[in-house]
């Protein structure tokens, strides 16, 4: 403890979390002004990031007041049932999280805190929120669910730059008309599992909202104005009482996820057959049929209708892949439309891209793309990406800023050089998938850049590995699969002690190296269709 605490006093951060702590040592309230003996007194900060999470800590102290300068405190998953009204001293915090205590009410004086730009109180007792809330003006990401909130404090209409909202799973009745046309700036709202029984006539305010989920409610419609809600990609409204859609549903152009499910819908207007979606679910509602129009819909990827009185549609149909059930529909159309509706590369890309604004998770495989098309790099920060079954020669430079990928697949591509100007940025990467490729050479120093790597497949490549493949520079390798013409298994995986899965089959190997037996995690291992005449005795404890 010292020692930490010591390294906090020079950097300004100080990180308590999963130390079974029941109080906050008094040292953290002192703000480190007794130094240690031999401390360099002059090279002291001020607290500013202070992380005490996953604790047993039952109380905070008015002490924190002497933290003038802390910007990050998080208290989540302990035991607090209050928090302390010095919290309001604390002027310069921009993150507070108190999520997932006991706490029953937080104290008015959070509206001292101005500076506050994320709030999360989530997961605890409350069943109101403070109207001084409005005061932090710069609030932007809020989260209050899984608490009993029966209603939203009117001055938070005050927050204008809120973008992020979470009030899942409270008892909400209501979102006022008057909140919602304040906060213009909405990218995301979440207010699933609550009591709520209509929806406000000004959502169509929110032109940059991407996310809509209301599920669970006891929502009666949609209004008409939703229309106005330009950039929604997903909406999600099941488990709601909709007997009827809008038809200015479909003039939501960025569409890609509608969920409908567990309803009381009759019909799918044919208004909202315009829609270019990937996920379309009406599962669990009273439809009797469905408009042909929506065989024109060959964007989608999912339609999902089980739970459905479909009288016009065999059971093979409704239950088969949804292509044949999208083709069927475009041949009950009139013959002087369009029966044949196709949709273009760039309709896919886009719809793909649209639906990994909130994922994080990008799929492009199987498109014949040549070179990987700029418009994906305006998706964000995407945490995997699949441009397998394509004709991929070069990775493009760009891919080189996506610092938060953890999945790459580049399986089944025209990839022939390793791609290691582009692995060094990628620090983060966890499952790299290059198997069928015409890869010519993987080099001494591939995987130096890439050492958080769990999961790697060169398969099926032509590519030889270096002589002595450092493999050891993969510490947290779990799974490694390397069918490619081998004559030797690489002595390195001996020290690969996180490995779990092996696969070395469709190789022409005559031996395996002594040692297997201590890969102590690895539960399976493929030597299948090699030349090996024999098995060690040592694979038996393996």
């Amino acid at each position: 403890m010292d020692r930490i605490l010591k390294a906090a006093r020079t950097s300004g951060s100080l990180n308590l979390s999963n130390r079974s702590l029941r109080d906050v040592p008094n040292e953290v309230y002192k703000n480190f002004d007794e130094a240690g003996e031999g401390d360099k007194w002059w090279e002291a900060v001020d607290l500013q990031k202070l992380i005490l999470a996953h604790n047993n800590i039952e109380k905070l102290k008015e002490d924190l007041r002497n933290l003038p300068l802390l910007t990050v405190l998080n208290v989540s998953h302990n035991k607090l049932s209050e928090l302390p009204a010095a919290i309001g001293e604390l002027h310069m915090l921009k993150s507070l999280d108190v999520s997932f205590n006991s706490i029953m009410k937080i104290p008015d004086e959070i509206g001292s805190a101005t500076a506050l730009v994320k709030f999360d109180c989530s997961s605890n007792q409350l069943k109101e929120l403070p109207s001084s809330l409005g005061r932090c003006l710069n609030l932007s990401d809020f989260k209050a669910s899984n608490n009993c909130i029966t209603s939203l404090p009117e001055d938070l209409a005050d927050c204008s730059k809120m973008s992020k909202l979470d009030v899942e799973g409270n008892k909400l009745t209501v979102l006022s008309n008057n909140l919602i046309a304040s906060w213009t700036m909405l990218t995301e709202l979440i207010a699933s599992k609550n009591l709520l029984n209509g929806m406000p006539e000004t959502i169509g305010s929110l032109s940059r909202l991407i996310r809509l989920d209301l599920h669970q409610n006891r929502i009666l419609s949609i209004p008409s104005s939703i229309s106005g809600c330009c950039s929604l990609a997903e909406f999600y409204m099941g488990n709601n009482a909709l007997s009827a859609l809008p038809a200015e549903l479909g003039k939501l152009s960025k569409l890609g996820t509608l969920d409908l499910h567990s309803n009381q819908l009759k019909e799918y207007c044919v208004e909202a057959c315009q829609l270019r979606l990937s996920v379309l679910d009406l599962s669990n509602n009273s439809l009797s049929g469905l408009p042909p129009e929506i065989g024109k819909m060959t964007t989608l990827r999912k339609l999902l209708l089980t739970g459905n009185p479909l009288r016009t549609l065999r059971s093979s149909l409704v239950n088969g892949p949804t292509p044949a059930l999208l083709k069927y529909l475009r041949s009950r159309l009139p013959e002087n439309e369009d029966s044949e509706a196709s949709t273009t590369k760039e309709d896919l890309i886009t719809m793909a891209t649209r639906l990994s604004v909130t994922s994080k998770e990008l799929s492009l495989e199987g498109m014949n793309l040549s070179a990987i098309p700029s418009e994906i790099w305006e998706a964000g920060e995407i945490t995997k990406l699949d441009l397998s079954r394509n004709s991929i020669q070069e990775l493009p430079p760009e891919l080189s800023s996506c610092a938060s990928l953890q999945t790459l697949i580049l399986s089944r591509n025209k990839i022939k050089d390793w791609p290691d100007a582009i692995l060094t940025s990628l620090s983060s990467l966890s499952c790299l998938k290059l198997d069928n490729n015409p890869l010519r050479q993987v080099p001494s120093d591939g995987f130096k850049d890439i050492p958080m790597l769990q999961i790697l497949d060169l398969s099926y490549n032509i590519a030889s590995l270096p002589e002595n493949p450092p493999f050891s520079s993969l510490p947290h390798l779990q799974e490694l699969y390397l069918r490619m013409q081998l004559r030797e298994a690489p002595t390195d995986i001996l020290r690969l002690q996180q490995l779990r899965i092996l696969d070395l089959s469709q190789n022409s190997l005559q031996s395996i190296p002594e040692g297997f037996k201590n890969l102590t995690s690895l539960t399976e291992l493929d030597l299948s269709d090699n030349n090996i005449s024999a098995l060690p005795p040592e694979l038996v404890s393996v």
